[in-house]
């Protein structure tokens, strides 16, 4: 929940003169709800995707402050936020409602970047394997096969995103193998080779090179440094490695 509309326009602008295009990257950006038209009007003529930071499950009705699948896509955004763990701890989204939004996004053939990730004491109680995998299982394991041409998974270590505690690289990859893992032994080899998988973890620019070396780490979901054209490139520019 950041930048009022001429802010948004001009972090778009500076973006758009920052980032430069390279076809190794896919580079999305998702704004608030009331920012996206004019998002997707900017980006139009550039390799900038834009995303929804979230949906609703229904195709439309009584919702009040809710927003559909179809509102976004007649805007020109086919890629949605799904789980996010902000959604998930203030706004009550439990395994079945985000089940309920993951199939939502199927049938309208968005692109679901799904967020998965456990608690400081999940961590702590070496839980945190369990979580992440009951996460995927009791929201996503019941699409079918060809539904992840379209889904991408994001892991967030709750617990070292603004707690002060702080998140290695090696338990980075050691959590996005395991998911991959998941994936593998549900939908096969291929599905599990081929999943994207994005961190979560407070990526900056003095950590993203690192981040973005390890094998089963595929990008990033990018929070705070994205406010920042300059700091936001650089994240970009250090997945050329």
């Amino acid at each position: 929940m950041n930048k009022t509309f001429p802010e948004a326009q001009q972090l778009i602008q500076d973006l758009l003169s920052e980032v430069k295009p390279f076809k190794e990257v896919e580079v999305i950006i998702a704004p608030p709800f009331v920012h996206l038209h004019k998002a997707v009007e900017m980006t139009s003529a550039s390799d900038i995707a834009v995303a929804a930071q979230n949906m609703h499950f229904a195709d439309s009705g009584a919702y009040t402050g809710e927003i559909a699948a179809d509102m976004l896509l007649s805007v020109g955004v086919g890629t949605v936020i799904l789980g996010h763990s902000e959604r998930r701890a203030y706004f009550g989204e439990n395994a079945e409602i985000l089940k309920q939004k993951a199939h939502q996004a199927y049938e309208k053939g968005m692109t679901n970047i799904f967020c998965v990730g456990e608690q400081l004491e999940d961590r702590q109680a070496g839980n945190h394997f369990d979580v992440v995998a009951n996460q995927l299982k009791e929201s996503l394991f019941d699409l079918p096969i060809v539904a992840y041409k379209k889904i991408i998974i994001a892991y967030e270590p709750v617990w070292a995103i603004g707690t002060g505690e702080t998140a290695t690289p090696e338990q980075a990859q050691e959590m996005h193998a395991y998911i991959r893992g998941i994936l593998a032994r549900k939908y096969g080899q291929d599905v599990g080779d081929s999943i994207r998988i994005l961190y979560g973890g407070s990526v900056k620019p003095a950590n993203a090179k690192e981040i973005f070396s390890k094998p089963d780490v595929d990008g990033g979901l990018i929070g705070g440094a994205a406010l920042k054209a300059t700091d936001f490139n650089a994240i970009i520019e250090a997945t050329k490695f």
